[in-house]
């Protein structure tokens, strides 16, 4: 592991053979560049100063919850939460969103082993805060390899509650090489959950085949229930980035905004706003859960 700075910020760099890595521990544990063969796969719009104001970029966790909540109360078992006073990150509805941890500080850097054709590097986060009063720590494991990177995320709790499963990643994805619009979105079978105007589940779900189609002008912001095979890539003739996520993460959101120069795949390990509408798994004392997802490169 190297020690540098990325846009002045303090940085930590993996390298396996040809593929490098960059994080900003200071800012969320965030993923800023992962390069393969010279190349870039990953978007930093904003650069430090976004995360700085709570907005994502590049490869960032979004915990306790991922996307947004549909109101600023939720309960889960006997606990009850009241976000009225929530004086976090918000969208345009004023609903929280992206949760806790987006450009946040407090990691502390564990373990870190590498070689010529490997890298890891571990970080915990102690987190129990009134937006989200479930103690717990939250470990992240990266794992690079030469074309592959290797995200696991860990909830443990602290505390004598049960904690809610509810984090999610928002990679900013790119292909090298050419404009997006000649990008080809590959997509597996999947169920659609059709959102309101809020971005929030309405319960319409809807069977949809796989796709594999170049993005042209289409844009899309929509949540999918993953089957079996949680598989989504980006790709030209050329050049290729998949996201492939374990049985941890049987959600994902697809986001593609107009006239931006990255996508977003992001697995999640629940709907949007579940800690709202319910369903939510959770872990208890003594006992641990652990997701994990793959950036594969080509």
């Amino acid at each position: 592991m190297e020690r540098t700075r990325w846009r002045g910020e303090p940085a930590l760099v993996l390298r396996a053979g040809p593929t490098v890595a960059t994080v900003l521990p200071d800012l969320g544990m965030t993923g800023v560049a992962l390069r393969h063969d010279g190349r870039a796969y990953l978007a930093a719009p904003g650069g430090p100063d976004a995360l700085r104001g709570g907005h994502t970029l590049g490869l960032p966790l979004l915990a306790p919850w991922a996307n947004r909540l549909g109101s600023r109360r939720y309960r889960v078992g006997r606990v009850e939460v009241d976000l009225r006073r929530y004086a976090g990150h918000t969208d345009a509805n004023g609903l929280p969103i992206h949760g806790l941890l987006v450009g946040a500080g407090g990691w502390r850097v564990g373990a870190a082993r590498g070689g010529r054709d490997s890298a890891t590097l571990t970080a915990t986060r102690d987190l129990d805060d009134p937006a989200f009063p479930f103690p717990h720590r939250i470990e992240v494991r990266w794992s690079l390899r030469p074309g592959r990177l290797t995200v696991r995320t860990t909830v443990v709790p602290t505390g004598r509650r049960r904690v809610p499963v509810a984090f999610g990643w928002h990679p900013y994805l790119r292909v090298p090489g050419a404009p997006r619009s000649r990008w080809r979105l590959g997509l597996p079978p999947r169920t659609h959950l059709a959102l309101n105007a809020r971005g929030v589940p309405t319960g319409v779900r809807a069977a949809v085949p796989g796709e594999a189609a170049p993005i042209g002008r289409r844009t899309f912001d929509d949540l999918y229930a993953l089957g079996a095979r949680r598989v989504l890539t980006l790709a030209t003739d050329a050049h290729a980035v998949e996201v492939r996520a374990d049985r941890g993460y049987p959600f994902a959101q697809v986001w593609v905004p107009p006239g931006r120069a990255f996508v977003a795949l992001e697995p999640m390990t629940v709907a949007t706003s579940a800690l709202v509408s319910g369903g939510v798994p959770t872990v208890a004392p003594g006992d641990t859960f652990s997701a994990a997802f793959a950036l594969v490169l080509r």
